[in-house]
């Protein structure tokens, strides 16, 4: 009996024992798996493990974490020794209360040979997370040159030297015209500065006789300037205030004007004015030209009766009457009007100059056909520098980068390739006549397989000969896209005949030609020969061509 107790009490101890457990267990599993749920994912994968040398990989890490983490990925020399060519930017979807976050590097390796990706850190609230090593091939390019197409060698052709002026001129030219226009500015501003310091008539008059008075001329015995002097100080005073020819006037002309205006009412001078004055004029004459000596006194007494008439010409000059102060105002605004005018043309003199000055300088630095290109335009300049567009076109759809929107165009095609064709596209921008034309065409055939590259790289002559090309230079290469789909480029020179002028146009074309997807797919650039911005975008078009493949 005891013994049967002793065992049924056992037996309830381990059931509670079991049962303690299994209830430890769940609450353990209740708690974890939250915080597992919460855990993030990170993983990562490349798009081919071999490729060619130069060929780029696309490595990608896929991370799924909170919404609320701080993720950061692997920058730097991390992928050594392979080179990261481009590190794009993460992209992010929400998934529920996640992000998902994936994060895309180009890399590429120009040795060949056998590669590991390290393990890559990425960092989710300080806490590491390594993905997985990869291994990848790199191989050689090989090159067959039993199987090249060979090309004659083209004659030299003697490239006439362009005129450019030394850089040396234009710096002299430069110089010279800046040490101009500081001369200038000099001499004017000499001349404003001895307007604003011009006396009245009158007063200047009068100062030059005073400081006649204290020179030595007389003591010295130099006759002829001192009357030089005295006649220029009374002629002066006359020329701007009586005759406006005083200065030029002959003794015996201004006299006689004088007299003139005496009779007629104009002035009212003295007896003797006119006689003082006519003798002063005539002793100076004398001085100068007959080398008379006058004695100091005489010399000295006609000195005193310059300033006598002087005094006796201003007080018999008639008050101005309002007509005449009228007249004088407008002539102030007249000459007034012309300094402003004068001011202007100077100023837009000077803008000219500076401008033609900038332009020698850029034309020196830069060459005359960026000037002309920048700043007058140039139509493929423009394309160049404008805003790109990527775009899929055609079935099955080709990926193109180009400067303006390929439009849809009708294709011509005969009832035999109407057959052949289960569908054709085309879609160009610009024409073959003007400075750049670039087109896409994509061909499905209604049986798969029939259709040989070689066929389509061999009709491309006389596609061209169809759309009016002539002497069409024809080479041809290998080509592989970015995403490793393999054509043929068809590329070289070729002249077209403008139809409106007949002018013929040397132009230089390439074309790249796919049989993908059971289809033919044409990519075609024509620009002109001369045009280096053109030349660019070509290879900016061509090397962005990607075929997308479509799963069979």
């Amino acid at each position: 009996m005891k013994k049967n107790k002793l065992l049924d009490f056992i037996y309830k101890k381990h059931s509670f024992k079991k049962q303690f457990q299994a209830i430890l267990i769940i609450a353990v599993a209740f708690f974890a798996l939250p915080a597992m749920a919460q855990e993030a994912q990170v993983s990562a994968s490349i798009d081919t493990a071999q490729i060619k040398i130069g060929e780029q990989i696309l490595y990608q890490i896929n991370v799924e974490t909170d919404s609320t983490n701080l993720v950061v990925f692997p920058e730097g020399n991390t992928f050594s020794p392979l080179e990261v060519v481009e590190s794009l930017g993460a992209d992010t979807t929400r998934v529920q209360n996640k992000f998902q976050l994936l994060k895309e590097y180009s890399l590429t390796q120009f040795d060949s040979g056998s590669y590991t990706i390290p393990q890559q850190r990425i960092i989710i609230n300080n806490k590491p997370f390594l993905t997985d090593s990869m291994r990848v091939e790199v191989a050689d390019v090989a090159v067959d040159t039993t199987q090249q197409q060979m090309y004659p060698i083209k004659p030299s052709v003697e490239v006439p030297k362009s005129f450019s002026i030394p850089v040396w001129v234009w710096w002299l030219l430069l110089i010279l015209v800046i040490l101009g226009v500081s001369v200038f500015f000099f001499i004017k501003r000499r001349r404003e500065k001895a307007l604003e310091n011009k006396l009245p008539p009158y007063e200047q008059a009068m100062k030059d006789l005073d400081e006649l008075d204290k020179s030595t001329l007389i003591e010295n015995r130099e006759v002829k300037e001192y009357y030089s002097r005295l006649t220029y100080a009374v002629r002066r005073y006359l020329d701007e205030k009586v005759y406006d020819r005083a200065m030029e006037s002959t003794s015996t002309e201004l006299i006689d004007f004088l007299e003139a205006q005496q009779k007629s009412g104009v002035l009212h001078l003295h007896g003797k004015t006119l006689q003082n004055l006519k003798q002063i004029l005539q002793r100076a004459d004398l001085a100068k030209f007959a080398g008379s000596r006058p004695d100091v006194i005489t010399a000295k007494e006609d000195r005193n009766k310059t300033r006598m008439i002087i005094n006796d010409v201003k007080s018999s000059m008639p008050e101005p009457s309002e007509e005449e102060l009228m007249q004088d105002e407008e002539y102030r605004q007249n000459k007034l009007s012309k300094k402003r005018k004068k001011r202007l043309i100077f100023g837009i003199s000077g803008g000219v100059l500076v401008i033609f000055i900038a332009l020698a300088v850029l034309i020196s630095s830069k060459g005359l056909d960026y000037v002309i290109d920048t700043y007058w335009g140039h139509p493929t300049k423009e394309l160049l520098e404008g805003e790109w567009i990527r775009s899929e076109y055609g079935t099955p759809p080709v990926v193109i980068t180009t400067p303006e929107v390929l439009v849809r165009k009708e294709m011509e095609l005969s009832k035999d390739a109407t057959q052949t064709y289960a569908d054709a596209q085309m879609f160009a921008f610009g024409s073959l006549v003007s400075n750049f034309y670039t087109s896409l065409s994509t061909r499905i055939f209604t049986k798969k397989d029939q259709f040989d590259l070689k066929t389509g790289v061999d009709g491309v002559y006389k596609e061209l000969e169809n759309q009016g090309a002539q002497n069409i230079v024809m080479k041809q290469e290998e080509f592989t896209t970015v995403n490793g789909a393999k054509g043929v480029k068809v590329f070289g020179t070729l002249e077209i005949k403008n139809p409106v002028n007949d002018e013929i146009k040397p132009k230089k074309y390439s074309i790249l030609n796919f049989a993908e997807n059971g289809g033919f797919q044409q990519i075609t650039v024509i620009y002109d020969e001369d045009d280096s911005y053109a030349d660019e975008i070509s290879g900016r078009i061509i090397n962005s061509v990607e075929l997308i493949k479509l799963n069979n």
